[in-house]
């Protein structure tokens, strides 16, 4: 019963990541490029920054519950020998690029976004909604049982 709990919280968690992402990446940004607003990406962000982080959180806390239970050994997750350690691996590796991404972003390029710099932030949206959207395959490969 925990498992089937912990990919329900998982699944809502990358929908709502994923999705928000992709809405921002397909609509609010092309649109701010389109007229240079910056002002379009902040108003998305204070009502999407919350509830997205909240639900990355989850993700993260129910990934590990659910690798816990693949991999009760942590030492046979590391041997990759198997297609669920490698996606699992692969999955931490996206959180990292996607930590690295959103930490950039909210130090370097937020705090100075002017219209001159919107694209800067543009790549990284793009960034995050690409790793968003492989996170989805991934997990999915995870449940479909690979696809090799």
């Amino acid at each position: 019963m925990l498992f089937k709990i912990l990919v329900i919280l998982h699944s809502l968690g990358a929908t709502v990541w994923a999705g928000g992402h992709l809405v921002l990446a397909v609509t609010v940004l092309p649109q701010a490029l389109k007229t240079r607003d910056p002002d379009r990406i902040h108003q998305f962000e204070e009502q999407f920054e919350g509830f997205g982080l909240t639900a990355l959180l989850l993700q993260v806390i129910t990934g590990l519950g659910l690798a816990r239970i693949y991999f009760p050994s942590w030492q046979t997750f590391l041997l990759f020998d198997s297609y669920l350690s490698i996606y699992i691996g692969i999955k931490l590796l996206l959180l990292l690029g996607t930590l690295m991404l959103a930490v950039h972003a909210r130090f370097f390029i937020i705090p100075n976004l002017t219209k001159e710099t919107l694209n800067s932030l543009a790549y990284h949206i793009v960034g995050v909604t690409t790793l968003a959207v492989l996170f989805v395959i991934f997990g999915a490969g995870i449940r479909l049982g690979g696809f090799g």
